[in-house]
């Protein structure tokens, strides 16, 4: 998971039918609906299907699992199939803990929610109009819409400070509510992360204890808190 899933944390919420009128939604209204919704969200918790695409061989991974969001800034990413994995966020640090490999991996916060990321804008730390170029229309948009669903708002989202681990990225935007429904982002070699919600449950109530992490005992600690 590591950086790859960083990118994606909580960007989306959820599935459910939209309007035919979507693509006639104003992209400089657009963002400012997301972020108001976003803002004013307390928490949600969601099942996920993740889709890493690898350009040179073609091959796609899939994973599924569960994510909790809350404000501010607070995120359990739990992956359950292939295999374990589990990405937390918490108050002062963010880990990847990979069961199998007996592995921890510590982040700053600080340092993640200053990066030009999705996970920046949905905690609330960025705004999609500074941070992003953000169009409705632009060339292969139909074949967005026809994998997505025609019911969305599909932007698509050029970085002003593009990253190697993000220089292109889409979303679907439920256009009445400006909730987040899918997203991929795209790296510098052109491979895919894509994500999608179900079984989405908003404002729910969240221990603060799910978002804390101890690695367990003799598990490889790996710091990586003072830089990313």
């Amino acid at each position: 998971m590591q950086v790859k899933n960083i990118l994606v944390i909580a960007a989306l919420v959820l599935f459910a039918t939209s309007p035919s009128w979507a693509a006639e939604v104003d992209a400089e209204a657009m963002p400012n609906l997301i972020q108001e919704k976003y803002e004013n969200m307390d928490s949600f918790q969601a099942d996920f299907v993740q889709e890493l695409t690898n350009i040179a061989s073609g091959e796609v991974d899939v994973r599924k699992g569960k994510i909790w969001f809350k404000q501010p800034s607070r995120v359990r990413w739990e992956t359950s199939e292939p295999e374990k994995e589990l990405l937390i966020v918490g108050p002062d640090f963010a880990w990847d803990y990979i069961e199998e490999d007996e592995l921890a991996i510590k982040y700053s916060v600080e340092s993640l929610l200053n990066s030009k990321t999705i996970l920046r804008f949905i905690s609330g730390q960025a705004n999609l109009k500074e941070d992003f170029f953000v169009k409705t229309e632009w060339e292969g948009a139909e074949a967005v819409r026809e994998k997505w669903g025609k019911g969305n708002v599909i932007l698509q989202l050029t970085p002003k400070e593009p990253e190697p681990g993000m220089v292109l990225a889409f979303i679907g935007v439920e256009p009445d509510t400006g909730l987040l429904r899918q997203v991929m982002i795209v790296d510098f070699y052109g491979n895919g992360n894509e994500v999608r919600l179900s079984g989405i449950e908003l404002d729910v109530a969240l221990d603060e204890d799910i978002f804390q992490f101890s690695p367990p005992e003799g598990v490889i600690v790996e710091d990586n808190s003072q830089g990313f």
